[in-house]
């Protein structure tokens, strides 16, 4: 009597790797930006995506590796950063601040890799590296003409004040800033960024301090 042969069972991925991947993709990004990186793991995100943990493993070999391929940033993200020395000069220090606040707190296919990049720049130094790398060369696309040996000075301290901001608003959540409407925040942050990337010149400057110092000297 012949024996039935056992099927052989096939390890390894499930069918399907071309929707696997962006499934991956998907539920590891709204992991990051909601968790960021030190509190999100690999067995996590494969159950968010609904898949083995093997199988997130065959095509990310470690969080490290799956956090660099969730930072790619959405080319409409680009272009609205793209925009921002389009106009006015009197009114850049608006349009910049508008502008990552409408990327952080938009739509969540632009904002969660940013929010997961923010996030996990406390504790990856990958992440930190790749924050610096966009906020500074947004920045620094349009204000070469502008700003002079001082510009790169210039540019790390707007970069520093635009993510303060969204730290105090989105991670530690200070009441005050969460509680703020994103126009408030427009009001009282971009004359710092105008100031910043617009300098006034200096004989503005010192016609001003001079108009002020004028009842002080009778």
């Amino acid at each position: 009597m012949k024996k039935k042969s056992t099927p052989t069972v096939r390890r390894g991925r499930r069918p399907g790797p071309n929707s696997t991947r962006p499934a991956v993709l998907e539920a590891a990004r709204a992991r990051f930006a909601r968790d960021g990186f030190a509190a999100t793991t690999i067995r996590l995100v494969a159950a968010d995506a609904k898949v083995d943990v093997s199988q997130v493993m065959q095509f990310f070999r470690s969080k490290d590796e799956l956090f660099a391929a969730v930072m790619a940033v959405p080319a409409s993200a680009l272009e609205r950063f793209g925009t921002l020395y389009e106009g006015p000069d009197e009114h850049l220090g608006e349009r910049v601040v508008r502008a990552f606040l409408t990327a952080w707190e938009g739509i969540s296919g632009e904002s969660e890799p940013l929010m997961a990049m923010l996030r996990g720049a406390v504790v990856n130094d990958q992440a930190r590296d790749q924050l610096r790398d966009f906020i500074q060369s947004r920045l620094v696309a349009g204000t070469r003409e502008r700003l002079g040996s001082d510009a790169a000075l210039r540019v790390g301290l707007a970069a520093s004040l635009l993510v303060g901001m969204m730290v105090g608003r989105r991670i530690i959540a200070v009441p005050i800033l969460v509680a703020a409407e994103p126009e408030e925040l427009v009001t009282v942050v971009a004359p710092a960024i105008q100031q910043i990337l617009v300098p006034r010149p200096a004989s503005t400057r010192r016609s001003r301090g001079g108009a002020r110092a004028g009842p002080l000297s009778r």
